[in-house]
């Protein structure tokens, strides 16, 4: 049951942060990246901590300077910081192909930190689904893009926050914990700004996309937070592979993207070693 709850969160999170990804892209073509992170990170901690206050709980906890939370807010720097970047100045069906890495580095980093069983069908699914980045990414060849490296890094800070998250402290909710999130997307916004440059007035359209961009973002967020932390990383991860499907639709429906075979083909073979993984898991568990 935990584990089903989880896979639901899981899909939503990707769908929401899908839609949050696509706004984000279309509001950067006009006002600099580190400008809509500090607005998104704001925004998205003013109402974590609103719903932190209604439900009775503090603000600042006391765990917010434990080890798992350092860490974690150190990964979240690292993956908003250089995803936001691939998703501004690349395809976002690319950038979110690439980033379907990180269940397959949570995958893995849930066997080595947390000591869950894997046998040889899921290690043979997650290397698959590891021959499918290398396709997505053809490093080497000339289908490589060198600012597609923004979403290589961003996915190893992403899959660090998730397994952070699953060491936190539990006295801390998934409400406080969006708090924390959220105010490291100010910092990587801060550090982004030296980088892209002073922020500008934006306009209504501009507005409008930033306020979706903190009404998907805090759905995604505390979804995922949740998802993170009910069943087993290994089962639920490969669930994060649903937001190349939503980012591919969106990515062809609003920017006119075409991603070529190879792409389609590599996508395809890490989708499907998640697809298996779930399979083979509930197998397991019928026996």
């Amino acid at each position: 049951m935990n584990n089903l709850r989880g896979a639901i969160l899981m899909v939503s999170a990707m769908a929401a942060f899908a839609l949050e990804d696509m706004f984000f892209k279309a509001a950067t073509q006009s006002i600099p990246i580190g400008q809509a992170l500090i607005v998104f990170g704001l925004g998205g901690m003013l109402v974590f901590m609103l719903l932190t206050k209604v439900r009775g709980e503090v603000i600042f906890h006391r765990q917010i300077l434990s080890r798992a939370i350092l860490i974690r807010s150190v990964c979240e720097v690292t993956g908003r910081l250089f995803f936001a970047l691939a998703i501004a100045l690349t395809p976002l069906s690319s950038a979110s192909a690439i980033l379907q890495a990180t269940p397959l580095v949570v995958a893995v980093g849930a066997i080595v930190f947390f000591g869950e069983t894997v046998g040889w069908h899921r290690w043979g699914s997650i290397i698959a689904g590891f021959i499918g980045v290398l396709l997505i990414l053809r490093p080497g060849l000339s289908g490589f893009e060198s600012a597609s490296l923004f979403a290589v890094l961003g996915t190893l800070g992403f899959a660090g926050r998730d397994l952070a998250t699953r060491a936190a402290p539990p006295s801390l909710s998934n409400m406080q914990l969006g708090i924390y999130g959220f105010f490291m997307l100010i910092i990587a916004g801060l550090i982004l700004l030296f980088w892209t440059g002073p922020m500008v007035v934006p306009t209504t359209t501009n507005s409008l996309q930033l306020a979706a961009i903190i009404f998907t973002g805090v759905i995604a967020y505390y979804a995922l937070t949740a998802a993170m932390r009910a069943g087993e990383l290994s089962v639920i991860a490969p669930f994060r592979y649903t937001r190349l499907i939503f980012a591919m639709v969106l990515g062809i429906l609003i920017f006119d993207e075409r991603p070529d075979a190879i792409t389609l083909l590599g996508s395809a073979l890490v989708v499907l070693s998640g697809i298996y993984t779930v399979i083979r898991e509930r197998k397991n568990r019928a026996l």
